[in-house]
């Protein structure tokens, strides 16, 4: 029985992770064919979801490209500045752009891992991200925000603690990351 258990332990090991894989791409594929069914190339739901999915992700990476030539650049930038001052869709977009830039592009800005003291008594460490140095424009001195990231969750908080209260991890950033969000379980890649 104790063999049993133990083989038991090690599938669920190997079959949760690999079921919620499969669940989530099987939602996907569900929400890109309920996307991509007025496509109708053919009567094969799989090809066109296939081809819908293709299509987007070429219009996606053609976007990318024009965005990199001087031309577009400047229409892209246009329209980007367009959109942070219009009422309403400045709420939705700006913080939406913030977001994304802060994991992906060149202004990534969760690159500076730290080791925060949040709870002295207890001495108790929260791994975090300086989002920002220079919190003047707040009129606050000698502090830093830095953003806790959640364990399982792309959630977190943004905490505004004493510079002498942080200190600097020697760690990459994107490693840090995964070891926050995976709630300290995943390991180091080599």
């Amino acid at each position: 029985m104790k063999q049993f258990l133990k083989y038991f332990i090690q599938g669920l090991i190997l079959f949760i992770p690999l079921i919620i894989t499969l669940a989530i791409l099987s939602k996907l594929f569900n929400f890109f064919a309920g996307l991509f069914s007025f496509i109708g190339f053919s009567e094969n739901t799989y090809l066109n979801t296939a081809l819908g999915l293709v299509v987007t992700l070429g219009f996606i990476s053609l976007i990318g490209l024009l965005a990199s030539s001087f031309v577009f650049k400047q229409f892209f930038g246009f329209l980007e500045d367009k959109l942070e001052h219009a009422p309403f869709i400045r709420h939705i977009y700006s913080p939406i752009k913030d977001f994304t830039n802060a994991f992906v592009g060149n202004k990534k800005r969760f690159n500076k891992p730290v080791l925060v003291l949040t709870n002295p008594a207890a001495e108790i460490e929260e791994i975090g991200f300086i989002t920002q140095e220079d919190l003047k424009d707040f009129h606050i001195v000698d502090k830093v925000s830095v953003y806790l990231p959640m364990s399982y969750s792309l959630s977190g908080r943004l905490i505004i603690v004493p510079v002498k209260n942080v200190k600097p991890l020697q760690a990459d950033a994107a490693d840090t990351m995964k070891f926050v969000v995976s709630g300290g379980v995943t390991e180091k890649d080599e």
